[in-house]
């Protein structure tokens, strides 16, 4: 069966280390079939979407795809290696030793991230792996990776106004500098960093940027004010309802709560052809998802497109 995921957008004010957070409320996600077109009734991008060609959609390799089961289900998470490539070489690490397998979700914060790796009696337990180098930023050759940009916008909210532009790469919500400025630069390239927009997952740290080990996040609301201040290394592709089902409550801060378990944590190339989903996401570069943002722009009061953290990139899930 077929579907298309639209991701809710919460906002919340908080900052995130391994012990400061804040509250929000929360939201739920939905699937409805794309092959449905009355389920699409009232969406005008609905047939955008539903008669997309094949070409128009990008299958996730399962060397990039985690499974991350946990106590309310599973999380599906694409990596994004061009962007956070030690990062991405480290969840397949955790995913082959099973580092995870067992730990649970320490901190969860409606409405801002919940964050996974700690033991249940030992949110703070150390892994047996060495810290990574921050990877915030990417150097990006426009003509190789390209961002389709769609918006203006500024580096970082509170702690970096610079002007800045935003899109999409392979499906990512990406913020970057304008690819015009590659034209001047030195080496050719300019600064790029994935968003922390809704199923942005991200390595915790302390206050040492090169200190990212084991533990990580997923956020859950809105989290931007962590832009180009942690490692993005991937996005949940499947399964925010999960993430959003998760126990709220941080070990050790509020009595009584109970975390949910990170049952197991493995790539998708582990688990048989059989039993396995093939995740496909729209092309963010072709022609169908120029239409998609174009229909989706018509449907808003003002005929422009929501902030890039409020657009839905199309996916389908072929069981």
């Amino acid at each position: 069966m077929t579907f298309f995921t639209p991701l809710l957008v919460m906002i919340c004010a908080a900052a995130l280390s391994l012990s400061v957070c804040a509250d929000a409320d929360a939201a739920t996600i939905s699937a409805v079939p794309v092959h449905d077109n009355d389920s699409f009734a009232d969406v005008p991008y609905a047939a955008v979407i539903a008669h997309a060609p094949d070409s128009a959609w990008r299958s996730v390799p399962p060397e990039n795809l985690v499974r991350i089961t946990t106590s309310k289900g599973e999380v599906w998470i694409e990596l994004a290696p061009e962007f956070a490539p030690a990062h991405a070489a480290r969840i397949r690490e955790l995913a082959a030793s099973g580092w995870l397998d067992w730990k649970v979700f320490h901190r969860v914060i409606n409405g801002f991230m919940a964050q996974g790796g700690g033991a249940i009696d030992n949110p703070n337990i150390s892994a047996p792996f060495t810290p990574l180098p921050a990877e915030f930023t990417l150097r990006r050759d426009p003509d190789t990776v390209i961002v389709t940009e769609i918006q203006d916008r500024v580096v970082n909210s509170r702690s970096n106004r610079t002007s800045a532009r935003a899109g999409f790469w392979n499906g990512f919500p990406v913020g970057a500098q304008p690819a015009a400025l590659a034209g001047i630069s030195i080496d050719g390239r300019v600064e790029s960093w994935l968003l922390h927009c809704q199923g942005a997952a991200a390595m915790a740290r302390t206050s040492d940027p090169d200190s990212a080990i084991a533990q990580f996040y997923i956020v859950n609301g809105n989290a931007e004010h962590l832009n180009t201040q942690y490692t993005v290394w991937g996005k949940v592709r499947a399964g925010m309802d999960v993430v959003h089902a998760l126990h709220d409550g941080v070990i050790g801060e509020n009595p009584g709560f109970q975390p949910d378990i990170i049952e197991d944590f493995e790539l998708a190339s582990a688990i048989d052809d059989n039993e396995r989903p093939t995740i496909e996401v729209m092309d963010t570069h072709s022609p169908s998802f120029a239409a998609y943002l174009e229909a989706l722009a018509a449907s808003q009061q003002n005929d422009r497109l929501p902030d890039i953290c409020e657009i839905d990139v199309p996916l389908r899930i072929l069981d």
